[in-house]
């Protein structure tokens, strides 16, 4: 026998139905809560269909994002394989099986089981989980670099206090800038500290760089406080938001740089992370993105060879 549990998974709760082997189901469609007593009646599910087969099942479920999270972690720890399928395969399953348009859970846990004997699947493999932590990585480093709303808003009120800082370096939000209108928020501050120390002070925010850079800058930012328009905040609030929003965005940074290692750690770890950058215009971060969001690219080879520089033409045109 060749044992398997459909499950249709929703927010806290997912329809399963069972069989025994292809066209023999096991009862009734059944619903799993997805708390702990309910995974536990689930688990003894699991264990009355094994006992009845003589096999340990096998679950095929679809990729529900985080609502898959407490059944499979419950799976992985139970030692249970598993299939997770796209949503939109098992769909296709579906209309060309049925000529009913009827959506229902229970219908389509039965689905899934039909659908599992169809195809060769492969269970869900350890590197999975890797591949996962990766997307959840990447993912979370986009969400952490698109933070626009906060530099408009520091922008914003930078226009009305310092205007002119910009230019004093290459990059507004690179770290020595946003310490540096951090030390000296006004032109007065800048004015009143001089060239020297201010030398000194940006030598000690940017150590890497020399001396002779460090003055370079200094100049620069006497005269933008030259050039400023305004000598001292007119409103006090404005140096209060001004601040709060340089202290967040240089805790972005730091996040950024945590979140970067830990993308390195895991991407380094695969194979095909050194291959992927070897495609011209393909650096760290995107070759990490790529193997995140595909996943198993061997189980998918034929539909990702055609990526431009990957496959070689075999046939080539003269004119």
């Amino acid at each position: 026998m060749n044992p398997v549990i459909g499950l249709d998974i929703a927010k806290g709760e997912s329809q399963g139905q069972a069989f025994l082997d292809k066209g023999k189901p096991y009862g009734k469609s059944f619903t799993i809560i997805h708390t702990r007593e309910g995974l536990q009646l689930f688990h003894q599910l699991l264990k009355d269909l094994e006992s009845t087969s003589g096999q340990k099942p096998m679950v095929i479920l679809e990729a529900m994002g985080h609502y898959n999270a407490p059944v499979t972690q419950f799976l992985d720890d139970q030692n249970y394989l598993y299939i997770v399928v796209n949503p939109i395969l098992s769909y296709q399953s579906k209309k060309s099986s049925s000529l009913r348009k009827v959506k229902t859970d229970a219908i389509d846990a039965y689905a899934l089981c039909e659908f599992f004997y169809k195809e060769d699947f492969e269970h869900r493999k350890t590197r999975g989980v890797q591949l996962l932590n990766l997307r959840n990585l990447t993912r979370q480093h986009e969400s952490v670099t698109g933070h626009v709303q906060i530099k408009l808003q520091f922008q914003a009120v930078l226009d009305q206090v310092f205007p002119e800082f910009r230019g004093v370096y290459g990059a507004l939000y690179s770290a020595v800038s946003l310490q540096t209108l951090l030390a000296f928020p006004t032109s007065e501050d800048v004015l009143s500290t001089g060239e020297f120390k201010l030398t000194e002070k940006i030598a000690v925010l940017c150590t890497r760089r020399s001396e002779k850079w460090a003055r370079e800058k200094a100049q620069k930012l006497m005269a933008a406080a030259i050039r400023n328009p305004f000598r001292k905040a007119t409103y006090q609030s404005h140096l209060f938001s001004m601040n709060m929003y340089i202290s967040m965005l240089l805790h972005y940074k730091e996040h950024l740089s945590t979140l970067e290692k830990q993308i390195d750690a895991l991407a380094n770890e695969v194979e095909e992370y050194e291959i992927i950058q070897s495609i011209p215009g393909i650096g760290e971060k995107i070759a990490a993105t790529i193997i995140s969001e595909v996943g198993e690219i061997d189980r998918l080879y034929h539909q990702y060879v055609c990526i431009p520089s990957v496959d070689r033409p075999s046939i080539h045109f003269r004119i």
